[in-house]
């Protein structure tokens, strides 16, 4: 079964999972929108990612998306641009006709022991998991890969029954 598990925003990720094991994890496509060079998520290339793994392809696929919603301080405008990446998201797995699963960061942080950490502390669990991948998490800001690769591993590890 092929896991495509995504962290959504602006500086998420996407992680295609296979077999427990990671086959690949994209930073979030985005785009320039409008004169103000402010970045959107790209719905073409998501699209066109996605694609290109399950096309001609027999094996079922999952998609699981980290079901996110507003925290408190962040700025209206902000909210709703990180509502928008969230609903294209949701929109592209809709129209492929992908199962969707959402799982709130509660659920898996807690799975993997990482309820009130530091943001970075995914990436670090990431890596005691996956060291063969250690190399590609390396940056401080590969904490979005990380929360991806994680969300992946919950899924596959939690609900086999599915499978």
């Amino acid at each position: 079964m092929l896991i495509i598990a995504i962290d959504p925003g602006i500086s998420g990720s996407i992680c295609f999972f296979e077999d427990g094991k990671i086959l690949e994890v994209l930073e979030m496509p985005t785009m320039i929108e409008g004169k103000k060079s402010k970045r959107q998520v790209n719905g073409a290339q998501i699209y066109n990612e996605i694609l290109k793994r399950i096309d001609g392809s027999e094996k079922q696929t999952r998609v699981i998306i980290e079901q996110v919603s507003a925290m408190p301080g962040q700025g209206v405008t902000s909210m709703f641009n990180f509502g928008q990446s969230y609903g294209i998201l949701k929109g592209i797995c809709s129209a492929m006709q992908l199962p969707m699963f959402f799982v709130r960061p509660a659920k898996w942080k807690r799975y993997f022991n990482l309820i009130n950490s530091q943001k970075d502390a995914s990436r670090t669990r990431a890596i005691e998991i996956f060291p063969y991948f250690s190399s590609q998490l390396s940056k401080k800001k590969d904490s979005n890969k990380a929360d991806a690769i994680l969300i992946a591993s919950f899924y596959h590890e939690t609900y086999k029954k599915d499978q």
